[in-house]
Formats: structure tokens, sequence, C-alpha cells
């Protein structure tokens, strides 16, 4: 439950998250996951018909050879912002009824830096997060190593999130 008196903290906030998440996993069960699936699946298409997922897409874009990705990073960047404007406009509720919370982020160093890793990483090989499992599932599978790095790299900072300057 959101109560209004929350410390301004990330880990509070997140609890939150995950607590709103297990407690919606526990009412409606596993028949949600076929649906996901398919909307993943279909979502996967997309990517790859519109050349999302292309290592040479995206080389053009780090050499500033072409405006294709930029166009969709910044058309997802301005659909985003309608988006938020409008559910504080119209206080638009989730699914399950619930209000949702928009909660103010401070500026943080570790997120210049975390980018910039971020970033390199994404020029090195050629593949965002987001779209690595669409890139496996067109063959590419040496992005299967990215995959498990990426998975790496998430695990060892949430080893030592506690101890780093945030």
């Amino acid at each position: 439950m959101i109560t209004s008196n929350i410390k301004d903290n990330d880990f509070d906030i997140r609890m939150l998250d995950s607590e709103s998440i297990n407690s919606a996993q526990k009412e409606r069960g596993r028949a949600p996951f076929f649906r996901y699936a398919l909307l993943g699946i279909f979502f996967g298409i997309i990517l790859v018909k519109a050349e999302i997922i292309s290592w040479y897409r995206m080389q053009e874009m780090f050499r500033l050879q072409s405006f294709h990705m930029y166009g969709v990073i910044g058309s997802a960047v301005v659909v985003g912002m309608i988006s938020i404007w409008a559910i504080k406009r119209f206080q638009i509720k989730t699914i399950q009824g619930e209000a949702v919370a928009f909660y103010p982020k401070k500026f943080n160093w570790g997120q210049v830096y975390g980018g910039l890793l971020f970033g390199l990483g994404w020029g090195m090989t050629g593949a965002c997060p987001g779209p690595l499992f669409a890139q496996i599932g067109t063959g590419a599978l040496v992005v299967v190593v990215v995959l498990l790095s990426a998975i790496a790299g998430t695990w060892v900072y949430g080893y030592v999130r506690e101890k780093l300057p945030h």
C-alpha cells in the first residue's frame, strides 16, 4: 500500500514495486503468461521488421551516419512524455484500479557513469538489452554471449549495490 510518509529512499520504492507485482501475481495466477508471451513475440517481430535490432543500424547511429535509430528513440521519448502527461492530467489508474504514483529521482553521478558504461557496451556489441532476445531469435547466436554478460553484470551490480555511493 502506498502511503504519503514514504522515505525518500530507492529501496522503499523498489519494495513497493515488487510488493505490487507479487500481489498481482498471486491474484491472477499464471493465466496472463501466454498473453504476455504472445505480446513479447509480436513486439520482437516489430523490432526485427523495423530493423531496430540490426547491428548495422546501431553502428550507423553511433557513427552519426543515419537518422533511423535516433528517430525511433526520439519517437519513444515523445510517446513516453505524452503518456506520463496524460496519466498525471487525467489521473489514469492501472488495470487493477490502483493510482499511478510518480516519485522524484535525485541526480546521481552513478547514473552518468552507468550510462557511459551501457553505451560503451551497446556500441561494442551492437546489442541493447531490449532486443537481445529478438536478435537471438533471428539466429544471431553469438548474442547469447552478450545476454550472459548482461546477466552477469546485473548480478555483480546487485551484489555490490549496497557498497556503491548512491
